[in-house]
């Protein structure tokens, strides 16, 4: 049950709140003007800037200097669009935005619906995901799993933006909840992309470097007998602003070999990644967790 932090002990957080969610009310293409500004603030103040260079020249080590830098500008106002589009999606009406999106692949779902099988929709984590979770959310009833956030007001605003439109939110722990919503015909949003310090992970490649990479999409579907499918969100410039793309079922998955299984889903989430790289979340320490004594590259 989300309870509500009282509001003296959180008087000027939800003062702060107030002001955001006046923000949010903002129309979309002057949210979008004023992302991409606070995006080149950040590159100004150099907001993790040497996470995100060490990421790209690990992952796309035939880029020259120039183009690279050229990336790492884009990405930077991608940042800055995230905040602006994630409080969007949380805070304010987006059925103008969900009207003039496109979702491809919209059948696999369906079918797997039809056939009253779970989903284990397979993400990457992109700039865009809130919004795109939200449009695909309206059409189909899905649901997510997250990380707690620690402050008990982010939390609860987070956690209840997001159950307007999602079905449930599942905190990454709750793994017989979890199994047990797939059993039963459910859908679930999850994203395995980051070096998570909890759960049982192995080395795989992620842009032919090895990636400390959790096994949770084998076991999950493994125990629930669920289909995974994956699913990718682009932001466009102009209508469509969105672009929904689901992949059929994947066939013999899982296999009986939990690391060919998660190799195969870090192959499938750098295919996402390599159709808008500007969009993907380099800021994150991706390849921090090492094996056989080598240097933390950050």
């Amino acid at each position: 049950m989300l309870s509500k932090p009282s509001y003296f002990k959180f008087a000027p957080s939800w003062i702060v709140y107030s002001f955001v969610w006046l923000f949010s009310q903002l129309p979309y293409k002057v949210l979008i003007f004023i992302g991409k500004g606070f995006g080149r603030l950040l590159y100004f103040i150099s907001l993790r800037k040497k996470v995100v260079a060490t990421n790209l020249k690990i992952c796309f080590p035939k880029l020259d200097e120039t183009s690279r830098l050229q990336l790492i500008k884009r990405h930077y106002q991608e940042l800055g669009l995230m905040v602006t589009q994630t409080l969007k999606a949380f805070l304010s009406n987006t059925q103008v935005i969900e009207k003039n999106s496109i979702i491809n692949g919209s059948e696999h779902i369906q079918a797997c619906i039809d056939n009253n099988q779970g989903v284990l929709l397979v993400a990457g984590h992109f700039t865009s995901l809130d919004m795109g979770g939200k449009i695909l959310c309206k059409k189909f009833p899905i649901a997510g799993m997250y990380r707690e956030h620690k402050h008990p007001l982010t939390e609860y605003i987070v956690t209840k933006s997001r159950l307007k439109y999602a079905t449930k939110m599942f905190k990454r722990d709750e793994l017989r909840p979890i199994i047990k919503h797939l059993k039963t015909g459910g859908i679930l949003w999850y994203a395995p992309d980051q070096d998570y310090r909890r759960g049982q992970s192995v080395f795989v490649p992620f842009f032919n470097h090895p990636a400390s990479t959790i096994t949770a999409t084998h076991q999950m579907a493994r125990l629930s007998k669920c289909a995974v499918l994956y699913f990718h969100v682009q932001r466009n410039e102009k209508p469509p602003y969105y672009t929904l793309t689901l992949s059929p079922k994947m066939d013999n998955f899982p296999t009986k070999d939990p690391v060919d299984d998660t190799k195969s889903v870090n192959q499938e989430i750098e295919k996402m990644v390599k159709k808008n790289p500007t969009e993907y979340l380099w800021v994150h320490k991706r390849f921090k967790t090492t094996q056989n004594g080598r240097k933390n590259p950050y």
